[in-house]
Order: C-alpha cells, then structure tokens, then sequence
C-alpha cells in the first residue's frame, strides 16, 4: 500500500493513522515523485508525528532521504510548554550550514593555473578530511569557552573577520544559551577542529555566477553575473558529533523515567522544559556557536589565500559575507502566535520579506537562503516568499542523496566520476576517495530547487557553477 497520497500541487499527504498525532507532508514535483522510492524515510517522518507535543504537519522536504531518527530533510515542531526535544532530530553535524562570499573578479579573468593556486592555497590553510586538527589550535585552547559562549562576535574581536560579516551570518554568529557545563569531557576533547572542514559532502568551493533570475534580490546581495563567488559548507565537525551521541544516549535512557514512548531509537527524546532538555539546548547551543566560528575562520583562511596567490589586501576582492546559514538546529520560534521549538534537521531557515528575525541589510527581500548542490552540479541562492511559514519557515538544505555511500561507491567508476566533473578541479585526494560525493549519487538539485518555487513558497535568485574544489575524504 502507498503512503503517500496526493495533497495539493507539489505536496503529498500521509494522514493521521495508529500512534500518529500529526499528518506528515512531503514536498515533491513530478519529476522527484516519479523517481521517489518510499522508503525508511516516511517511516521515520511517521514515528516523528507519533512523538507526544508533536505539531501538525510534519515536513519532509524535496531532498529527503532517511537518516538517524529524523530523516535528512525533515522538519518537525514541537510545542514549546508540551513537547519534546531530540538530539537525533536535530542531528550529528549540529549547524551544519553554508557561507557565501561574493568577489569582485570576473571568473574569466582566470585561468585553470590561478584557480588551481588559490584551491590549493586555501587547502594548505583549512584542513580537510576525518579526525583532522586545527592550524589554530593553540589559540582554540586559549579562547574555547568564550568562542563558544561568545560565538563570532568574539572571532573578530579577536581580529578574524570583519565587523560586516556579523550582519550577515544567522543570529548574528552567537545563540544565546551555550553552557560548557552541558559538555562531556570528551565533546571538549574534540573541540580542536576550528577552521577545518572535514569529510562527507563538506567543501570548499570556487564557483562562477552563472545566472541571475531575481535582479533585484541579486542586487541586495550583491551578486553579479559573471563573477567568482566561493561558498563554504561545513558544521560542527567531531565536536557536534560528540554532543549529539551523548545525549543521544542520555535521552535513550531518560524517556522512561518521563514515560515517553520512543517510536525508534533514533528519535530518543525528553521534555523541553525537563532537566535532561534543557542540558541538551545549551550543548548544542555550544555547537551552533562552534560551527559558526568555524565557517568564520574558514574564511579569514580564505581571505589571506587569495591574497597570496593574487596579491594586494583581501579588500581589493571584495570577499565581502553575502549570508552564512544554518541547518541541523533545534529553534524556538513563534508561528500564529504560538511558541514551538522547531527542529530541521537537513532543512533551512528561510524568512521571508519583511519577517523582523531578517537581518536589517536584508529585511526587504528575506535573507539569502544557500542551497549547494554536488560537486559537479550547479548550487542556488534562493529566498522565501510569504506562505513560507505553512511549513515552519523552512526549505530544503541541498540535493538530498539519491544513492547510499555505500551503493555510491560500488555503482560509479572513477571515469564516470571524472565524466561528470568535466573541467571542474577537485583538490584533495584521489577521485576514489570522492565516489560517494559523485554528482551522480545526488538528486537533480534543479528539481529540488523547483519544487517549492513552482507553488511560490521560495523564489530563485542566482545559480553558481562550481569551477574548483576542496573536498575532504571520509564520511564526517
């Protein structure tokens, strides 16, 4: 029996059945749904509208696909007095997220050896790959309780970054909240990876603008066509990893003493407002700020590189901050009214015009909203349009897997690999280290992207086009 039935253009509905205490949506077009296998993923979208406190609908986005607990492209909100949190529903990356830099450099003007030069010159600054530590790691063990109480703000005091960029960066770089007394020793432990960006789909990546589609937009945010742009994804790397699996773990053995029933074990949770729930959001809090702070440092690395390898001050290339914004979080937020903790896991704020939680540069037209695509495919920057809150204010956060690492390694050779990236320069290591990261394991990002713009919750601004790539190996 199929679980989805259709609910409106783009939208397929799983209604109330069993356990369930909310309807589950999932946002499809036809070309996705066509290729849509219903798989672990809806399960997992039902066992989140089982949970108690659960608001309807529960979201599944159009890069969906099944996870730890929640799956990957999955929004869930809970009542803020009645419901529950779950660190699996928020997920191991925790702030995963993407930073966008503009430039001033038309892409034309340079040639495969500068663009080589700079990928590689930014990759002797950021580290790449599993387990790596920080150049800065003395200056981590100096400052880590205030870079993660204190968040980027406190970054550029200490002379990494400009003071534009924190007009530009999803609450402003710094969640209140961070506590060091919700970390394990060993989350501490793992704290040394500042300006690294690790493995999975993480990258670093110089791209062309390639193509405006909102003018106006694009100029608020100061793209321009025809320009190199450089975009950043990366999160929270061991240290998220680590505040996700201890209280994973604690949530596990708490739910019975709170008579919680857990539909599966990776959706482990607790009260909000108990002991247990509240620990968590101040740990994670700690990871939000931590990731932050690593896409900030990331980009002073960025800034010094281009300055190496073309001279002058990083100024005289703009790399000025379009936006930096944040998946794999756990909010509070107000929707009618009503105060929900709002759990995207793989899923991104997107505000839309006029929404007072915009930073003020960008309070017209909505935040810019970043959504990369493979390593060989096209990215976008879109924004929301009003309407946006039916599903929590939140849009999808990439491609979305269409192969599993694993099926991804056994299907696709190196050549189909090297095929598919055409010109595109992959620094880092071998192209067999990156056949999970294979445009081919991906969805059409295309068509991700067009799903919720064809029924006007967001609009598309610009589309990049990866030209270099610093990818790390490993899944992170």
């Amino acid at each position: 029996m199929k679980l989805l039935e259709k609910a409106g253009e783009n939208c397929y509905r799983i209604a109330r059945r069993g356990a369930m205490k909310a309807e589950v949506l999932v946002y499809l077009n036809r070309d996705l749904y066509a290729e849509f296998s219903e798989d672990a993923s809806l399960q997992q979208l039902i066992d989140a509208a089982s949970l108690p406190g659960v608001v309807s609908p529960v979201i599944g986005m159009p890069d969906i696909h099944s996870g730890f607990g929640l799956p990957i492209g999955g929004v869930m909100a809970m009542d803020a007095d009645h419901g529950l949190v779950s660190s699996g529903a928020v997920g191991m990356d925790i702030n995963c997220g993407v930073r966008l830099l503009r430039t001033n450099i038309r892409a034309e003007e340079l040639d495969r050896d500068h663009l080589t030069a700079l990928i590689r010159a930014i990759g002797s600054r950021v580290p790449s790959g599993i387990g790596t530590k920080s150049k800065h790691a003395s200056l981590i063990r100096e400052h880590f309780e205030a870079l993660l109480i204190k968040g980027v703000p406190f970054l550029v005091e200490l002379g990494y970054g400009r003071k534009g960029d924190l007009e530009a960066i999803e609450d402003g770089g710094a969640l209140k909240g961070a506590d060091l007394g919700s970390l394990s020793s060993k989350a501490i432990d793992r704290g040394l990876q500042l300006s690294t960006i690790g493995g999975g789909n993480h990258f670093v990546e110089l791209g062309l603008i390639d193509e405006l589609y909102d003018l106006d937009a694009a100029g608020a945010y100061g793209l321009r066509e025809g320009s190199l742009s450089v975009l950043i994804h990366t999160g929270s790397r061991g240290f998220g990893h680590q505040v996700c699996t201890d209280y994973s773990a604690e949530m596990k053995k708490a739910a019975a003493k709170y008579k919680v029933e857990i539909p599966n074990a990776g959706l482990a949770a607790v009260p909000i407002n108990s002991g247990e729930g509240k620990s968590y959001l101040s740990a994670m809090t700690c990871a939000i700020n931590f990731a932050f702070c690593n896409r900030q440092w990331i980009t002073d690395d960025i800034r010094q590189a281009f300055s190496q390898v073309l001279g002058g001050g990083d100024k005289d290339y703009d790399l000025g901050l379009v936006y930096d914004v944040a998946h794999n979080t756990a909010k509070f937020e107000e929707f009618g009214g009503r105060k929900l903790l709002v759990h995207r896991k793989g899923a991104t704020r997107a505000l839309p015009p006029g929404h007072p939680v915009n930073p003020p540069l960008y309070r017209d037209y909505g935040h810019p909203v970043l959504i990369p695509g493979s390593m060989g495919t096209a990215s976008y920057v879109i924004r929301a349009e009003k309407g946006v809150d039916q599903i929590y204010n939140s849009v999808n956060h990439g491609a979305g897997r269409l192969l599993s690492r694993t099926a991804a390694r056994k299907q696709i050779t190196v050549e189909a690999l090297k095929e598919k990236l055409g010109r595109v320069i992959v620094s880092g290591r071998s192209y067999r280290a990156y056949l999970d990261e294979a445009p081919q394991a991906y969805k059409n990002i295309d068509q991700v992207v067009e799903t919720l713009v064809e029924i006007g919750l967001s609009r598309k601004v610009a589309r990049l086009r990866p030209l270099a790539v610093l990818k790390g190996e490993g899944d992170d």
